[in-house]
């Protein structure tokens, strides 16, 4: 079973309170806000599940953004996030609860910050994932755009992490290379190779992995890693001129 068959029944015996545990709640009869942890949040299968259910939540709360739910947009979730049909009605019970309560996206991007509080990199994944979905129908709108960058300011990014992973999106031969590795251009080439191993090391799908990241969507990540390798290649290039 992939991790998003799991969810539901995942979370029961994890203590869960805040906005995920009521809305998982509503859908169990309150067994995981009332229940007690048992097994500690750090084992890698619970990040996974939490991972993975922040996804969907925000997923469900950024199709709303521009006023209407996409059929892309409902495409993108299940196969982009690679939901297998057998386990697609749990998800989409998640998914559709999230969607149809008056909470806004506010509460659980704050909540999945003190998740992870520490692990930026996991964070930022978050905000490249998202993106992904609002790609999806071929046009990232402005309230799309909107509702991403303040969910990378709850989660404490800064305007050139938010910047490269916005940047990171792009085909490697449109992206501006200094803005991937949060960069300047009048900066030397060691200060910006210092800047690019960071990011490798944050960034690469094992670290990832080990932190969280589900294996069902990690090919995603290795996007970001391609773009940070190519930004740095074609620095290189420019410095040598």
């Amino acid at each position: 079973m992939s991790i998003w068959g799991s969810l539901i029944g995942g979370m029961v015996g994890f203590s869960l309170g805040g906005p995920f545990g009521m809305l998982l709640g509503s859908l169990i009869g309150g067994k995981v806000s009332r229940a007690r942890t048992r097994g500690g949040f750090n084992a890698q299968a619970q990040g996974q599940r939490i991972f993975a259910l922040s996804l969907i939540v925000l997923s469900a709360k950024l199709s709303k953004a521009d006023g209407q739910v996409s059929r892309e947009e409902l495409i993108a979730v299940k196969d982009k996030l690679k939901i297998p049909e057998s386990e697609l009605d749990q998800v989409g019970k998640i998914f559709n609860q999230a969607k149809e309560e008056s909470a806004g996206y506010e509460p659980y991007a704050k909540q999945i910050a003190q998740f992870y509080k520490g692990n930026i990199n996991v964070l930022e994944e978050v905000i490249n994932i998202l993106f992904y979905i609002a790609e999806s129908d071929g046009n990232v709108s402005q309230s799309e755009l909107n509702m991403i960058q303040h969910i990378s300011q709850i989660f404490n990014l800064n305007q050139s992490q938010f910047d490269s992973i916005k940047e990171s999106r792009k085909s490697s031969d449109k992206l501006n290379p200094y803005i991937v590795l949060e960069s300047k251009p009048e900066e030397d080439l060691q200060t910006i190779r210092k800047k690019y191993l960071k990011l490798s090391k944050e960034h690469h799908p094992d670290i990832l992995m080990s932190k969280g990241v589900p294996k069902e969507i990690i090919e995603e990540s290795k996007k970001k890693m391609r773009a940070i390798n190519s930004a740095w290649d074609q620095i290189q290039k420019l410095k040598s001129n």
